[in-house]
Formats: C-alpha cells, structure tokens, sequence
C-alpha cells in the first residue's frame, strides 16, 4: 500500500457516535443492519452495517462507534447510507466494530 502525507490524513473526517435505533435491513443484498448513529454537532446520521453474524440488534443500542463521515452518501437498495460504519474484519471474515477504547463525546474527531 502506499504511503500518504498527513494532509491526506486530515482530508478522512473520522467521528465517533453513538447508535441510537437498530433495524433489520431485508432488503440488502447481504445481511445487514440499518443503523441511526448520533454524531453530536452532526446530528443524526444513518448507515448500513454488515454486521449480523456478530451483533444483534439489542447489543448494538448505546455502542459508540467510529464512521467516516465525509464520504459522499451512498444508495444501498431502498436506504441511503449517510455515514460509513467502520470495523476490522476477524478470522472468519465477520466485521467486528471499531469503537473508543473509553466513551468520549458525541462527534469527537479522531486525531
């Protein structure tokens, strides 16, 4: 992979938020959950996670997560996706979720 600056770096708007509502998302072509994530001054932004064979859905609610919050949103079957949830894959290729270590506020940058 090649290298970048840390311009490049400051340019991925890297927020934490917390999940609020956690619904079943039938229509994806992979399983998937619709996610309503609380990004503080960035109010309330939706996602699609891939994360059904780790999570369930009453787990999810009052986790923080980390999300790319300035990708362009994104059409997934009948959902538009605002914010990209991220996570790491594990050794049977499920999506475990990237999360502060310790709670912090709402719509904190990653530095």
């Amino acid at each position: 992979m090649s290298q970048i600056t840390w311009s490049d770096f400051e340019r991925i708007d890297l927020r934490v938020g917390t999940i609020v509502e956690v619904d079943d998302f039938p229509e994806a072509k992979k399983p998937a959950y619709k996610l309503l994530i609380d990004l503080g001054d960035l109010g309330l932004k939706k996602s699609s996670a891939q994360i059904t064979k780790v999570y369930q859905k009453h787990e999810l609610v009052g986790k923080q997560v980390v999300c790319v919050t300035n990708f362009p949103p994104k059409q997934i079957a009948n959902f538009v996706s605002e914010v990209l949830t991220t996570g790491f894959s594990n050794e049977r290729g499920e999506i475990v979720l990237a999360q502060p270590e310790r709670k912090v506020p709402n719509g904190a940058k990653l530095m």
